[in-house]
């Protein structure tokens, strides 16, 4: 596998840019300098991120999200470990 996260990813199953196996690794995303962990989906090329909205759902019983833009950064969580265990 490569050691950066696709340039778009999504926590929803039914979204195209969803991928388990991207998932199940960790995924660290920092918006705006700010590390977040509440991240529905992001894209890093057009700048935003997607955030749940509260506790409030669509019609459908999703969760309602925010479009926030500002810069993006990604990285594999597994990787920020793996790097802490050899520098130790």
């Amino acid at each position: 596998m490569t050691d950066t996260p696709p340039d778009r990813l999504a926590i929803d199953p039914d979204s195209p840019f969803h991928n388990p196996e991207l998932l199940a690794r960790g995924v660290g995303i920092r918006f705006k300098g700010v590390q977040k962990h509440n991240v529905e989906e992001y894209c890093i090329s057009e700048g935003w991120i997607r955030v749940q909205a509260g506790k409030t759902l669509d019609r459908r019983g999703k969760p309602l999200t925010l479009k926030l833009s500002g810069p993006v950064e990604a990285w594999y969580e597994d990787n920020e470990q793996a790097e802490g265990e050899t520098e130790a």
